[in-house]
């Protein structure tokens, strides 16, 4: 919102105690000294974290948790992978017996017709003699 009465195009002048060099810090900024003071009592919470014995009790079981669930996953995906590869070779054969089983439809429709001999195996006829 603008300004309005006397001095309103003027910039806002900062009010100043006398003797002072005209440089006022904000109230609530921190100074270099507190900034020192604020840094040290950070280091020294920080070495009694690290040298507390509940913390690394703390960070030790963290850290075999995350062993034993990179092991359970890395045993799942082998079980995964295993399952797969073995329905993958089932498919494979089943596509296999599949295609032999077409290939010999095909055969029996093109070479004609087929008797039994004396052992059962079938075996085709031409002119009524059994192939051998």
């Amino acid at each position: 919102m603008a300004r309005s009465g006397p001095g309103a195009g003027e910039p806002p002048v900062a009010i100043t105690a006398p003797g002072s060099n005209g440089s006022a810090s904000r109230p609530g900024a921190p100074d270099h000294g507190s900034k020192v003071v604020v840094g040290v009592v950070a280091l020294g919470l920080a070495r009694h974290v690290l040298r507390s014995r509940r913390f690394q009790e703390g960070v030790a079981m963290t850290a075999i948790a995350l062993v034993a669930l990179r092991r359970i996953g890395q045993e799942n995906r082998a079980g995964v992978m295993a399952r797969l590869s073995a329905w993958n070779k089932r498919e494979v054969q089943r596509l296999e017996r599949q295609a032999r089983a077409i290939k010999g439809a095909g055969q029996l429709a093109r070479s004609g017709p087929f008797t039994l001999a004396a052992g059962g195996d079938a075996s085709q006829t031409k002119g009524g003699e059994h192939d051998s």
